[in-house]
């Protein structure tokens, strides 16, 4: 049986990088003229487009990623998940934030960024399951470094998302158990992809290229692995001679 802290100290080491990255950023990056704060923001912003690409390429079949992007927005649309954050962040900026911070756009950005991608997914199962933090302590690296610059050009709200990778990381993990005999490989897969979509809405908003309401695709995520099972369901359904 796995206790409640080894099931999560991927999870606490995660928020320990993203800390120690959001410190160092703001007593280091911080230093830095504006205009190399701007191009580190863009070379994130490239860098999680490159990320979106690559996780969008485990999808066995583009029509799951599909069904899922768009009833999961139009689930995340209903529920105003992305207004939602938004207030939150600017409650948070009205009460840490002082005029001209931009706490609220770093605490949202941050949130959905270190949330959406296969390793908090799958890591954070894995280290509710097996003990194992491997996959959440390589993310805690990655995650350590983004903050860092995340933090040089956006400021102290980075930290706040030590608050949401506590929360939903910590969740998937201690309920990783419910999850060991529902969720297989097609599911993860698909999880992936559409996860991939929101990194790559994450990097157009970095780039101010495009303005979207990234957090009302966050249901897509978990509508996707649904649209599999019900299609692997049918698939035994038939192959068992349960509909004829």
């Amino acid at each position: 049986m796995i206790s409640p802290l080894d099931a999560t100290s991927g999870t606490l080491i995660n928020m320990a990088s993203v800390t120690v990255g959001t410190v160092l950023g703001r007593l280091v990056g911080a230093r830095l003229p504006q205009r190399f704060q701007d191009m580190v923001l863009q070379g994130l912003g490239l860098a999680v487009l490159l990320l979106g690409v690559l996780n969008g390429q485990q999808t066995k079949n583009p029509l799951y990623v599909l069904g899922g992007i768009l009833l999961g927005s139009l689930i995340g649309e209903a529920l105003d998940i992305d207004g939602g954050l938004q207030r939150l962040g600017d409650r948070l900026q009205g009460r840490f934030g002082r005029d001209g911070s931009r706490l609220s756009e770093a605490f949202v950005t941050t949130s959905l960024l270190f949330c959406v991608g296969p390793l908090t997914i799958l890591g954070s199962i894995q280290n509710g399951l097996t003990g194992d933090n491997q996959s959440l302590v390589f993310k805690s690296t990655l995650d350590g470094f983004a903050a860092f610059a995340f933090s040089s050009a956006l400021g102290w709200g980075v930290i706040l998302s030590v608050v949401t990778i506590a929360v939903f990381q910590g969740a998937l993990s201690l309920g990783a158990g419910l999850l060991q005999n529902v969720v297989d490989k097609p599911m993860v897969a698909e999880m992936s992809a559409v996860g991939g979509l929101i990194l790559l809405a994450i990097g157009f908003k970095l780039l101010k290229i495009v303005e979207l309401r990234v957090g009302n695709f966050l249901p897509a995520i978990f509508v996707a692995p649904v649209l599999v099972k019900i299609v692997e369901s049918v698939h035994r359904c038939v192959g068992s001679g349960c509909v004829h």
